[in-house]
């Protein structure tokens, strides 16, 4: 397929300037792109230079407490840059400006415009209408508006196109686990339409992407509440026959929504990588069942013994939350066993915080910070080990890696990933940034490996 109309709308020259900050995770990542290519349609060029900007667009999130302290900090340091430029257009998106509002307003008075998470693709027209009112705005719909659909403009912003992409297919949660609060700022489950994915991951091949990561809450519940009969596993096998795509990639998977059948897609699928984040969060089933998680610690652990059946390549990393509400130090041991047992690739650990909304909030028995962050620290620590180990195992092996551009820890050296997700810095030149080649791992390290190039297919 070739893109639509939209997609090849035509830009105006730039002449004013636009600097994005984002904070968080992949999915709001996603709507900066959005922000991005949205606003150079009207004339706008990325900037990362803060002092020439005409607009400048923080994507917030307030899934963690410190993301949103972080959030007001820096909405603080931008006082005095809007004093001095009256004309500035500062505006606030995401989570944390879906869950406050109008608050944001009041409390930040040099703030233009707060955009609530599904009000992203109205920011040009937004913007216009407070540069001719002079009135400040917060936009909060409950749903995006039809006409602003998530391909209005697909061009790639130019200077922005990379070797890996993101493609948002659902946003929204039904799960509610009591520790969450994503359905309260983003929502209920919302699936995007199978052919206006396909279109976007079509131009973003075009223009020369080779890797593409599918985003959504739970991306394992893809397709409810669409007309078309679909689900994720359908959608997967479209992409691998329908598009052009050399890597696929996914995030996040909830462990009770894992079927088997989404299982066998890592052994038939080519183009998906051997690679998957499952979010664990702890490994006592009483924590789990106060979370309202859906499984115990013994169904997840069947679950990546069935993925690492189908698949023995097969690389796992996970989420793991220390101190929640009531858990105790025979609960804590009862997580750290689960990673003794499953072995994880790598870890997001952190500490849990009392969130807006979320139920834990109103949990009697708080762990105190200072058990919290005992509990942080040996978890990180044994979890420290056993990738340094699974990173040394891969040391005389061959492996297969996207060339994604210059390494950001070795001086002049290059970096790819393998189809497991890790990091490889070696030698080579520019011209291979964008191929597919294959290294021999010479060196492990705490979070990278060090490979050799140069190898031919036949190595392998």
């Amino acid at each position: 397929m070739i893109p639509t109309e939209n997609a090849l709308l035509k830009t105006i020259p730039a002449s004013r300037f636009l600097y994005v900050k984002t904070f968080g995770c992949q999915m709001n990542e996603y709507d900066s792109l959005r922000v991005q290519r949205i606003l150079h349609c009207q004339g706008y060029a990325l900037t990362s230079d803060m002092a020439s900007a005409d607009i400048i667009f923080l994507n917030t999130c307030s899934v963690r407490e410190k993301a949103e302290q972080k959030v007001h900090s820096f909405l603080g340091r931008l006082r005095h840059m809007k004093a001095q430029r009256p004309e500035l257009k500062i505006v606030v998106g995401g989570c944390v400006a879906q869950q406050l509002g109008r608050q944001l307003l009041e409390r930040f008075e040099h703030l233009d415009l707060v955009l609530g998470t599904r009000g992203i693709a109205a920011i040009g027209e937004l913007l216009e209408a407070i540069q001719e009112t002079k009135h400040r705005l917060a936009h909060l719909p409950d749903e995006e508006a039809p006409r602003h659909s998530y391909e209005q403009h697909l061009t790639p912003v130019p200077g922005t196109v990379a070797v890996t992409a993101p493609v948002t297919i659902m946003q929204g949660c039904d799960n509610y686990c009591t520790y969450c609060i994503v359905p309260y700022v983003r929502g209920r489950e919302r699936s995007r339409p199978v052919e206006e994915i396909l279109r976007e991951i079509q131009a973003l091949t075009a223009s020369g992407v080779r890797e593409i990561l599918l985003l959504g809450q739970n991306v394992n519940s893809y397709g409810r509440g669409l007309d078309e009969k679909t689900g994720f596993v359908d959608l997967l096998h479209r992409i691998q026959t329908e598009t052009e795509v050399g890597r696929l990639r996914f995030t996040t998977s909830h462990p009770k929504d894992l079927t088997a059948d989404l299982i066998q897609c890592f052994a038939d699928l080519p183009c998906l990588c051997k690679r998957l984040h499952l979010p664990v969060q702890a490994g006592s089933d009483s924590v789990l069942s106060r979370m309202n998680r859906g499984y115990t610690a013994a169904q997840y652990v069947e679950k990546i013994l069935a993925l690492r059946q189908a698949c023995p390549d097969m690389a796992v990393s996970a989420d793991v939350m220390v101190g929640f509400p009531g858990e105790t130090e025979d609960d804590f041991r009862k997580t750290l066993q689960l990673l003794e047992a499953v072995q994880f690739d790598n870890l997001f650990s952190f500490r849990y915080s009392d969130r807006p909304y979320a139920k834990s909030s109103e949990f009697p028995d708080k762990v105190d910070a200072q058990t919290k962050g005992r509990r942080l620290s040996e978890l990180q620590h044994l979890q420290a080990g056993i990738t340094l180990l699974k990173n040394q195992m891969e040391v005389g092996s061959i492996r297969e890696i996207l060339v994604e551009g210059p390494s950001h820890a070795a001086n002049g050296q290059l970096s790819g990933r393998t189809s497991q997700n890790r990091v490889v810095n070696f030698d080579g030149s520019k011209g291979l940034i964008g191929q597919t080649i294959y290294v021999k791992i010479v060196a492990a390290f705490s979070h990278s490996l060090k490979g050799e190039a140069g190898l031919q297919r036949g190595n392998a």
